[in-house]
């Protein structure tokens, strides 16, 4: 045995646990209001940060130490202030930034409550239904998506497809197949107000805070949500259909690209959006795809298996097995369009 390598690694675990122990109190700080009060008030007292939130002194006193032991936040010794950088606070108090990160940290706590229910899975090969999971997964999911969307999915996404801005803008026919809560739908429906959006998903719950978003955005006059499978959607001579982190998530992928292929006019174009992953599972033993195998293990996975056929594709399928999967429903062209440090997003033509 290596002392050194096994020090190493204890010193590991240590960073790991300390990380999942920190879930729990990320959520407090963000659903308490900690961050954004560090962030618009500057550095504070934990009795002005009390005072600020109407939380008790004491448990914010504990509350900002653990913070600043984890480099969430700094603290100074001489005047026993506390502040959020403004690095931290992207992460931890701007939701528009694109690398807020408090909708992962609301997934991992589904996750834990999920273990119940993926254990027995392991034994039984059966699936664990969307529907199923505890807590408010989709609106979890939804949040941990959105900075995503909002920052890249207009200004990058959709420029790299071939010819798709141009007939938005004059007035194209869109359909976003399993929405979620409806984020991506909304941010085109704004962006292209001359265009008619549809956004379907299988979870009813979804759907309505879906409908929800789009009055609170005012897009209602172009867009409305539909619960519908995916491999069932109504709908023909589409000029755009779009998949944003779901394809993996389907039971029938290649019904799903079936479908999609007769939806389409012969000139159409099918955007689907995938988890970042390289097609050989050594190249995708990363931090990105370490997290990503865990949503998939627990989430991803099981959602598809508990869908009919059952393809389990999940969330590292690499590009290679999604054209794979696309080329099998009817699609002759399949490329990556463009791609970010989470997500690769293919374009499919007929």
């Amino acid at each position: 045995m290596d002392e050194a390598k096994l020090h190493q690694f204890v010193g590991q675990m240590l960073s790991d646990l300390g990380g999942a122990m920190s879930v729990s109190l990320v959520r407090i700080g963000d659903r308490l209001g900690l961050y954004k009060a560090l962030h618009a008030n500057g550095p504070m007292t934990s009795g002005e940060l009390a005072a600020r939130t109407d939380t008790a002194e004491r448990y914010v006193r504990e509350w900002l130490a653990h913070q600043a032991a984890s480099g969430y936040i700094s603290y100074d010794s001489a005047s026993g202030r506390f502040s959020l950088p403004p690095e931290q606070a992207m992460v931890f108090a701007e939701p528009d930034s694109p690398v807020y990160m408090q909708g992962a940290f609301d997934v991992a706590a589904v996750m834990m409550e999920t273990h119940a229910l993926v254990e027995p899975a392991f034994r039984t090969g059966q699936g664990v239904g969307w529907g199923q999971q505890p807590q408010c997964l989709f609106c979890a999911v939804g949040r941990f998506f959105r900075p995503g969307y909002l920052n890249n999915l207009v200004s990058s996404w959709l420029p790299a497809l071939d010819g798709v801005v141009a007939k938005l803008e004059r007035g194209a026919t869109v359909a976003d197949v399993g929405c979620g809560e409806g984020f991506s739908t909304v941010i085109m429906a704004r962006a292209f107000p001359n265009s008619t959006f549809v956004g379907y998903d299988f979870f009813p719950d979804s759907v309505e805070r879906a409908r929800r978003h789009a009055e609170e955005h005012g897009v209602t006059a172009n867009t409305r949500f539909e619960v519908a499978m995916a491999s069932e959607f109504p709908g023909s001579n589409l000029d755009l259909v779009t998949c944003f982190d779901c394809l993996h998530d389907m039971g029938d992928p290649t019904g799903v690209a079936r479908h999609v292929r007769q939806a389409l006019k012969p000139d159409g174009t099918w955007m689907v959006v995938e988890p970042a992953a390289a097609d050989r599972l050594e190249d995708n033993l990363n931090p990105v795809g370490r997290l990503y195998y865990a949503g998939s293990t627990m989430i991803c996975v099981p959602t598809s298996l508990a869908q009919p056929v059952g393809a389990a594709l999940g969330a590292q399928a690499g590009f290679e097995k999604l054209r794979s999967v696309i080329g099998e429903g009817g699609f002759g062209r399949v490329r990556k369009a463009t791609e970010t440090h989470f997500n690769m997003i293919l374009e499919a033509r007929p």
